[in-house]
Order: structure tokens, then C-alpha cells, then sequence
């Protein structure tokens, strides 16, 4: 399923009456000559620094930094602002128009910093790395022989009871740390469909792991 751009706001039937901010935005971006170029700047500036500051938010965990990062955030601002512009008859008052603006922004920063990731991860796809389990989740090395068990079980509950989508987002999220928006730019999904899955394969996990009392002698432990 691929991902989807942010969409106009409802349609003419509910049409909200606009907050004055967001119809002068929309006036003067609808508009011709000198105004509208002055409102497209304005437009453009907004954009990139909402783009800066999402690189910047999401940036430690791909190691992007310096002229790297700010060409990141250009792109997106760039892409953002053609795809906006082309929709702003469709905005129909549900937010701010800014606050509509920025979800543009945002769509473009997680397709780009996800498509950044896969020039050179750090991990790949599909492959399992079950020994950094544990350093991922912090336990104790001192009490190797009390999580060992735990780990096997989470192992085999994750063989057993996962569907193969599920099973492929828990290891590419939870057992290699591939970050959210390059599985996103993978596979093709979207962020909310992953969240899902995520949140499923959780589920289904901890029921796995509660019927077989791992969880109630961990919860006693710590």
C-alpha cells in the first residue's frame, strides 16, 4: 500500500467558514502577481523551517548532520510547497492553514529521511540479529541465566504466532532498530499501517508470553 499525501480538507459540502489567518493564506496564494509571489516566499520560508526542524528531530538516529541535513530539509520544503500550492483551492478550514502546511512538510521529511536511510544502513530488511536483544532492551548482563529463557521464548513466540507481515515489521522495528519511516519507505505503507501492525504483533506476543508465565515471573522480579 503506498503511502498517501495529505489530503484537502473535507469537501464543498463542508466548507468551514476560514479563521482570518488562513484566508488571507489562501487568498493571496490564489492571487496573481506581485502579492502571491510575496505569499509564496512567506510560504516557502515557513516550509523550510518546519523541514529543518523535523530533519533535525529524526536526524541522530541516521546520522545526518551539516550540509547533508540542510539539503534534506530543502528538498522536502521544495516538494512540500509544489504539492501545497496545487491543493490550496481544495483547503476547507478543518485547521489552520499553517497547521494544514505543515503535514505536507512532514509527509516529504519522512519519505525522504527513509529513503536516506537505505543508501548505507545499518541493518538490513530481513535479516535477525537476536543477540543485541538484549543490550536493546537493557537487561542486565549480570542476569543472563533469568532473561535467557525470556529471550527464547519471545523467539519462538514471534516464529509461531506472528503473521509473516507482522513478524517482518517486529524484527525490522524491535529486533534491528531499522527506524520507522525507512520501513516505511520499504514497503511502501504508511506510518499508521505500520504503527498497527506493530501494535498487533505486541499484542499477540504478550498474550504468548503471559500464557506461558513469563511476563507475571518478570513483573515479580523487577
Amino acid at each position: 500500500m503506498a503511502s498517501v499525501e495529505p489530503a484537502a480538507h473535507g469537501d464543498a459540502t463542508t466548507t468551514r467558514p476560514l479563521d482570518p489567518e488562513s484566508a488571507e493564506w489562501v487568498r493571496t496564494l490564489t492571487g496573481t502577481g506581485a502579492e502571491r509571489e510575496r505569499a509564496l516566499v512567506r510560504l516557502h520560508e515557513l516550509l523550510v523551517r518546519v523541514a529543518r526542524g523535523e530533519v533535525s528531530r529524526r536526524a541522530p538516529r541516521l546520522n545526518i548532520s551539516g550540509p547533508e541535513l540542510d539539503d534534506l530539509a530543502h528538498q522536502a520544503a521544495a516538494d512540500a510547497m509544489m504539492a501545497l500550492t496545487g491543493k490550496v483551492g481544495q483547503f476547507r478550514g478543518e485547521s489552520r492553514f499553517t497547521t494544514w502546511a505543515y503535514k505536507f512538510v512532514i509527509f516529504e521529511v519522512s519519505g525522504k529521511i527513509g529513503r536516506h536511510y537505505w543508501r548505507n544502513p545499518d541493518a538490513q530488511l530481513d535479516a535477525e540479529d537476536w543477540d543485541r536483544l538484549p543490550d536493546r532492551f537493557g537487561f542486565d548482563p549480570a542476569r543472563q541465566s533469568e532473561w535467557h529463557d525470556l529471550v527464547a521464548a519471545l523467539r519462538r513466540a514471534v516464529d509461531d504466532d506472528l503473521t509473516a507481515h507482522q513478524r517482518r515489521v517486529f524484527v525490522a522495528l524491535v529486533l534491528n532498530g531499522i527506524p520507522l519511516d525507512a520501513l516505511v519507505a520499504e514497503t511502501g505503507s504508511n506510518r499508521n499501517a505500520i504503527y498497527k501492525t506493530l501494535f498487533d504483533a505486541r499484542r499477540k506476543l504478550a498474550a504468548s508470553l503471559a500464557a506461558r508465565g513469563y511476563l507475571n515471573r518478570e513483573a515479580r522480579r523487577s
